[in-house]
């Protein structure tokens, strides 16, 4: 059997995003219109169908809409009969006549109703399915779906197996390309298929007792690089995407399959398992066009895209599931601590970059290899964060997961004139010169010890030479992520020096918290240094202080508002510090330093954990 798993899943949105706009040519809006319909319904039917020439079996998505369509009904029905297609629940696709005369709104994201409303969107949609075809749906989704959500359906449809339930990086970025206007702020989860928390989506469960009883899969598969550091809408191997940011030329798209053969390389780091989906609607295939793509090149895109998984599934290269399945599938083969690992390279832009995320049920985390790997992205999932969404909670409309560090929306390593960004490196000190690995570029290369899902990945960096006036050394560092520690174990070591001299190894960690490029209320982090002679406590007031304590057993800091804490602990004697941030400069430091020389090293752990 195959390794690389596709889920291919299509809706049939009677009223697909954004198409009434352009079927309508300006027209007053009538969701209910034939022309509207018919055309949706058309573009479904050439989605299955182009699906099903390459061999693919899909997850047909039932939008609340569409079982009020006895064709739609009849063509679900045929194709589980004919091509063993799995007929799913969606709860994206909900406008339509009969839900806005019953509802009385316009609001069509589940996660954003208040909670009273998502039950009974979800016992009416659920019956109403049950009422069509005679049993439960095993699959369901939308773009987000939030712990409490997850755990209602859970304990009323226990046939629930699986279910989309984010999109990767769809935060600020993506809210910025779309005018300010794509209220749909989740940054912050996996970028592959796990099993959510109870207490939040976002973050694995770590055991049974957390396992909300679903397996998720995010909505898109998305370039892990890219979509980082831009708009993620661009760049997915769903093919609206790669026509939404205009990668192509001719009528040509390589980084389509490009990007699909990254996905299929994440074998290699994940015990041989790897996996893909494809989730689309019929909006974006509308006559219309879209993204300034006429209606011929959409539909080539989508006839290119699944040729090419259908080519591969001929050469044994390529399994394709249901969701139902691949829930099965995943349960069978992942434990709960299993990580996921993706050492990434830009396949986009020609440049060298490499970024290494990590994610396991205590953190996610992404190494920057261009920033002598530098820590550019932290999540506590170990805090296992309660944060309700949707109208009558505090976060309508956001429901990422908070952060500790994030070069993107809190600057990165320092480019300013006062004040710091979010990043966790080393600085070396010789001689009153400085040196920080983050102006470093290097490559990594990754293993793991024992079995297929062995206990400890490792991640090595190519050696990197540091100069000051009058020394030079040569640096390496290895990340060590043992399973189910919630700890990063940091090794650097001095390969060779210039000549013998002595320097001072300053490992740090710039952070805060939050969820946007905003700054949030930071008199909620307290600051400890402890050592053997007892502790120094810094209360959060914007005030610049620092706190420091020789012979160290650790720095840390706990963050009230998302019960997050931070252990940042030295191997040997060394020197640990606390400092606060200002106004300015909202964050906070944990430092440890130590005397190094010739053939030396120093390892440190940085450990997340809940703080009460």
């Amino acid at each position: 059997m195959s390794n690389f798993i596709l889920n291919l899943i299509h809706r049939p949105e009677m009223v697909p995003e954004y198409a009434e706009k352009v079927t309508g040519h300006g027209k007053k809006e009538d969701i209910g219109a034939k022309d509207l319909l018919t055309e949706s319904l058309d573009i479904f039917k050439l989605q299955q169908s182009i699906a099903h020439k390459n061999l693919l079996k899909t997850t047909i998505q039932m939008t609340y809409a569409s079982l009020f369509n006895a064709e739609a009904v009849q063509i679900a029905k045929d194709h589980h009969s004919e091509y063993g297609d799995e007929i799913a629940l969606s709860l994206l696709g909900l406008p339509c006549s009969e839900f806005r005369e019953k509802y009385k709104t316009k609001d069509f994201c589940i996660w954003m109703f208040a909670m009273e409303d998502k039950k009974a969107i979800v016992d009416d949609v659920f019956g109403k399915f049950y009422e069509i075809f005679g049993f439960y749906p095993a699959s369901t989704g939308s773009y987000y779906m939030d712990a409490e959500l997850i755990t209602y359906i859970k304990e009323k449809y226990p046939q629930v197996i699986c279910a989309i339930a984010t999109c990767w990086e769809e935060g600020p970025k993506a809210y910025r390309t779309c005018n300010n206007s794509w209220y749909t702020l989740f940054d912050g989860g996996p970028w592959n298929p796990w099993i959510p928390s109870r207490q939040n989506t976002h973050a694995p469960a770590a055991d049974k007792n957390e396992d909300s009883g679903i397996v998720a899969i995010p909505h898109l598969s998305r370039d892990l690089l890219a979509c980082f550091d831009g708009n993620g809408s661009n760049f997915g191997t769903h093919p609206q995407n790669v026509l939404r940011g205009m990668i192509y030329k001719d009528g040509e798209y390589p980084y389509l399959f490009n990007l699909i053969d990254q996905y299929r390389h994440l074998e290699k780091y994940n015990g041989g398992e790897a996996y893909n989906m494809v989730f689309v609607g019929p909006g974006w295939m509308n006559k219309a066009g879209r993204w300034e793509v006429p209606f011929e090149l959409s539909v080539k895109s989508y006839e290119d895209c699944l040729a090419y998984y259908g080519k591969l599934k001929k050469e044994g290269k390529c399994v394709d599931m249901t969701m139902a399945e691949y829930a099965g599938h995943f349960r069978a083969k992942k434990t709960y601590t299993t990580p996921e690992c993706a050492l990434w390279k830009d396949i986009l832009y020609g440049s060298d970059k490499q970024l290494f995320w990590y994610c396991d049920p205590f953190m996610r985390t992404c190494v920057d290899m261009n920033q002598g790997g530098a820590l550019i992205d932290l999540r506590p999932y170990a805090a296992k964060i309660n944060w309700p969404v949707g109208i009558g909670t505090k976060h309508v409309q956001d429901a990422s997961y908070p952060f500790l560090v994030q070069s993107m929306y809190r600057a990165g390593f320092f480019t300013h004139y006062a004040g710091e960004g979010t990043i966790r490196s080393l600085k070396i000190h010789y001689n009153g010169e400085e040196a920080d690995l983050c102006l470093c570029r290097t490559k990594a290369t990754f293993s793991q010890s024992g079995s297929a899902y062995g206990a400890t990945r490792r991640l090595t960096l190519d050696p990197v030479e540091i100069e000051f006036s009058d020394l030079k050394l040569t640096l390496q560092t290895v990340y060590d992520f043992e399973e189910g520690s919630s700890a990063i174990k940091t090794t650097r070591k001095i390969l060779n020096m210039s000549k013998p001299a002595e320097t001072e190894f300053d490992e740090y960690i710039t952070a805060c918290y939050g969820t946007t490029e905003y700054p949030e209320d930071m008199t909620c982090v307290t600051l400890t240094v402890k050592s053997a002679e007892g502790e120094k406590v810094i209360d959060y007031n914007y005030k610049c202080r620092e706190a420091h304590a020789s012979g160290a057993v650790c720095a840390s800091a706990e963050i009230g508002a998302i019960n997050a804490r931070i252990d940042f602990e030295p191997s040997g004697n060394a020197e640990a510090y606390i400092r606060e941030g200002y106004a300015f400069s909202p964050m906070f430091t944990l430092g440890l330093k130590k005397k190094i020389g010739g053939g030396g090293e120093f390892v440190s752990w940085l450990r997340l954990k809940k703080a009460k």
